[in-house]
């Protein structure tokens, strides 16, 4: 076997029977990191020390069970059949979307207990959302899964991405369109949006809803590349999950706008 285009293994190290893979370690990665921009902007905001520590202990697990979920739920004609790979998320199988909404609701949920800003805290977690989706998309790569349509050879070179890439794309003889690498591409550009709308004087929420109305804009096109989409009544789920969470970002940020009034912050 040419060497060149030998994929990477999944499995980053064994400790004895267990697999330790590069999914995990990767999406663990990314919530870590996420954490700890979190963290530093919610001290600037004033929140103790523990406020996010809380959060994310609630938050996490019920996101990751929801994501779960949700990819079980489009792909149960599998599932059904074999139900003890449900619990096998190791693997992958997990769909953001999933985990939005789960995560969501358990952050609103969390922010009434405590008695503070839903949208406060929701702009605050948005950039280190999607530095869990940028990150998260590379578990994907490592998994060869989670890519877009056949393409040659020549047009992934054209792309001007490294040849460790262009031979993880190289499933069974056949190249794949990168779409791990396009979202985390255009995740990157989004998480710098955000960033520097941080140093504009916003109205609490408009900075989460900026990240629903990017991520679901980019989300809907590059679903209509993959080969593995999870699908209902013959549409792309994430496609129309996408245009719906788009269209309510847009209705929300407008309404939002002209007919309440919302502290702005001041830094």
């Amino acid at each position: 076997m040419d060497l060149a285009l030998m994929a990477i293994d999944p499995v980053a190290f064994s400790i004895g029977a267990i697999d330790v893979r590069w999914y995990g370690i990767i999406i663990a990665c990314g919530i870590l990191l996420g954490y700890f921009v979190a963290q530093n902007e919610m001290k600037k905001r004033g929140f103790g020390d523990e406020f996010l520590t809380d959060l994310l202990i609630w938050t996490v697990p019920i996101a990751i069970i929801c994501a779960r979920i949700y990819y079980v739920i489009f792909e149960w004609s599998y599932y059904s059949q074999n139900p003890g790979d449900i619990i096998q998320i190791w693997n992958g199988g997990i769909a953001i979307h999933g985990a939005l909404i789960g995560g969501g609701i358990t952050v609103y949920v969390f922010c009434k207990k405590r008695g503070v800003s839903f949208w406060q805290v929701a702009d605050i977690l948005a950039p280190s959302i999607l530095i869990g989706q940028i990150l998260g998309r590379w578990g994907n790569f490592m998994n060869q899964e989670a890519h877009g349509g056949p393409v040659t050879q020549e047009f992934l070179e054209n792309l001007m991405i490294p040849d460790w890439i262009i031979n993880q794309m190289n499933i069974g003889g056949i190249y794949y369109h990168p779409t791990f690498l396009y979202e985390s591409l255009w995740n990157i550009l989004g998480l710098i949006v955000l960033l520097l709308l941080r140093k504009v004087n916003l109205r609490r929420g408009e900075i989460f809803l900026t990240y629903v109305i990017w991520y679901s804009f980019g989300r809907f096109f590059i679903e209509g590349l993959r080969t593995d989409s999870l699908l209902i009544m013959g549409f792309r789920t994430a496609q129309l999950v996408s245009l719906i969470a788009l269209v309510i970002a847009v209705i929300v940020f407008i309404y939002r706008r002209v007919k309440m009034k919302q502290v702005r912050y001041k830094d």
